[in-house]
């Protein structure tokens, strides 16, 4: 796979997971002054199948140099040729895998496919002296967007065969498989989340996206499952029905737990912790040392708001917030896993009435951290 430029850290990471586990290699083209910043990018995410080449001047040319490497022709190449290339842009960071699946599928049937979408605005081309000359009917056209693919053998003859003048100032992948190899690209209708991170503003947009999309799952965690009238299921009915967009599941923790790890293998970046009627940490310590393990916090941060339902009548006050004072040493430790780590207190117990508004208000601070993750508030005691 040929990527242009190293844009964004999120597509090499998404794509270079276990989760697109059917692309073999993945070969990233990038500037010589960024080599060694992409090289500290593959060890941080601990990637293992993808290759560096030196990017060209112009788009061709970073993407001939990426097909170069993967030639069987190349001397002392580490990567065997494949039957089929996609070329994407590191600049268009949320293409999903069904997207790659229908371009690759496509490509085998005819040579060549690309991603299309229409267009948002009409084409027009000027004259020379700055006047119109013509515009385009924008029904009729589309316009091209990342992936694409290709079978190998097609677009490495292209670019074999291509004019120093296509390297310079071509941007088609899918035209040059046209023009010198006869071959017509198989047009796949794409998803509006192709767009390319281009100016600044974008990132800001960018990082709204991927906070949404890590926010759609919450687990609760306590250490008991089977007993219904646990405090622990009542927040969980509360935040399934003031989150109603969110899917919000529960599992028992035990070090044994395979459920809660098969969670957390499904890649479900928030978690609440239940403690009820105990100040210390032991059940949240659990369940971060499960998260460490796994890596799951490598690419995004992870959020883990422990919840403590206590009886200040019984003991007191003081006595209670000197352990959960230890929140803001554990919540030092783990931001540098990138696990983001938050306190909430909830009286208990209350009447039915009280423990209700308790546990909608603490609903709703689970939410604002879960969606805002803002790293601010780590180490803090909140009070629902």
């Amino acid at each position: 796979m040929a990527v242009r430029e190293s844009f964004l850290e999120g597509a090499i990471s998404e794509l270079g997971t276990d989760e697109v586990y059917w692309i073999k290699d993945i070969v990233v083209a990038v500037t010589g002054e960024n080599m060694e910043v992409m090289k500290s990018i593959i060890q941080k995410y601990q990637h293992k199948r993808i290759s560096l080449v030196e990017a060209g001047v112009t788009r061709h040319r970073s993407i001939f140099s990426g097909l170069k490497a993967l030639a069987e022709d190349q001397l002392n190449s580490k990567l065997s040729k494949p039957e089929v290339v996609i070329i994407h842009d590191a600049v268009r960071p949320f293409v999903e895998e069904d997207v790659l699946l229908k371009v690759v599928t496509a490509a085998k049937e005819h040579g060549a496919a690309g991603a299309i979408r229409p267009l948002v605005s009409t084409v027009i081309s000027p004259s020379a002296d700055g006047c119109l000359d013509h515009s385009l009917e924008r029904a009729r056209h589309r316009a091209s967007e990342m992936p694409q693919a290709f079978l190998f053998d097609v677009i490495y003859e292209a670019y074999q065969q291509c004019t120093d003048y296509d390297l310079e100032f071509g941007t088609e992948c899918l035209q040059l498989a046209l023009k010198y190899c006869r071959t017509k690209a198989k047009l796949v209708e794409g998803s509006p989340d192709l767009w390319k991170v281009t100016y600044k503003r974008d990132l800001y947009a960018a990082e709204s996206i991927i906070k949404e999309i890590i926010s759609q799952e919450i687990c609760v965690v306590m250490d008991s499952k089977e007993d219904n009238k646990h405090v622990g299921h009542l927040l969980e009915e509360v935040l399934k029905s003031e989150l109603n967009h969110v899917k919000v599941t529960s599992e028992a923790l035990c070090l044994a737990g395979r459920h809660l790890q098969q969670i957390i293998l499904d890649q479900c970046y928030n978690f609440v912790c239940v403690n009820v009627m105990t100040s210390d940490f032991q059940e949240t310590q659990k369940l971060l040392s499960m998260l460490e393990e796994s890596n799951l916090s490598i690419l995004y941060p992870v959020v883990v708001v422990s919840v403590h339902f206590l009886d200040f009548k019984l003991v007191p006050p003081s006595q209670k917030m000197e352990n959960l004072m230890q929140i803001k040493e554990f919540s030092k430790k783990v931001k540098e896993r990138n696990i983001l780590l938050y306190g909430l207190l909830i009286s208990y117990p209350q009447d039915e009435q009280k423990l209700q508004e308790s546990l909608r208000q603490g609903a709703i601070i689970i939410a604002s951290l879960v969606k805002e993750r803002n790293s601010g508030l780590i180490g803090q005691l909140l009070i629902a």
